[in-house]
């Protein structure tokens, strides 16, 4: 488990690739790597990973299967790629964030990028159906950071986008200011919410039986969907 706290940005020194798998060597954040063990998990830009090797100090080499490079964007970093890194969480950590398995969701676009003064705005556009999952003032997690969701608008047909607030601390300690509009990253829904919509949707979809596709469609009409009726009662950080 991680806490979505990213511990700092990790760069790709070297690649070696193997039958059914790419090897990745990164180096690490300065003292990242005390008491890191070969078997050990690290999220890299979210994504689980299992420490494999230990060539050098601060370096930790990990391997990652075809299947993970076609479904992330791990698979378009090449030498020097910069990526966010947390280790595993510890028994009584504080979870600054909130809890996260490491395992992606979707890719998201970034399609909109705002510089108010000290903040920075990501707008990021979601494909159907994940955007049920996504509400304002709800978490997130971005290629491994802890979010909290400032902004979400839905679009018919199950998109939609959000936007998400970054402070300078958070550009620090993170890849996010090497983002640009167009490129994409990972997301991980919180599992609270993910577990209460769907089982809100398939208890209504249970009632309503037959009718469910002509309510779905007098909602529509209305700018509504089963999914806002779905909503958390209550998604404010706590």
């Amino acid at each position: 488990m991680f806490t979505g706290i990213v511990q700092g940005v990790a760069r790709v020194a070297r690649l070696a690739d193997r039958p059914g798998l790419r090897s990745f060597t990164l180096q690490l954040p300065s003292g990242f790597d005390e008491g890191l063990a070969i078997g050990a998990s690290v999220a890299v830009d979210g994504v689980c990973l299992t420490v494999t090797a230990r060539p050098a100090p601060n370096q930790a080499e990990f391997d990652v299967m075809q299947q993970s490079l076609a479904l992330t964007t791990l698979g378009a970093l090449g030498e020097g790629g910069r990526v966010n890194v947390e280790r595993a969480a510890k028994d009584g950590v504080e979870i600054g964030g909130h809890p996260l398995s490491g395992h992606i969701d979707f890719m998201a676009t970034l399609s909109e990028l705002r510089r108010p003064e000290n903040n920075h705005v990501l707008r990021l556009a979601v494909p159907a159906p994940w955007m049920r999952y996504v509400f304002a003032k709800g978490y997130i997690a971005v290629n491994g950071a802890s979010l909290t969701v400032a902004e979400a608008g839905r679009e018919p047909g199950g998109s939609g986008w959000f936007e998400v607030w970054l402070i300078p601390e958070t550009l620090r300690m993170t890849t996010f200011g090497d983002k640009a509009v167009g490129d994409a990253l990972h997301i991980e829904i919180e599992r609270s919410t993910q577990v209460f919509v769907d089982t809100v949707r398939d208890a209504v979809a249970e009632r309503l039986g037959p009718l469910t596709a002509a309510v779905e469609a007098l909602l529509a009409e209305r700018g509504l969907s089963l999914d806002e009726l779905a909503r958390p009662p209550a998604l404010t950080r706590r």
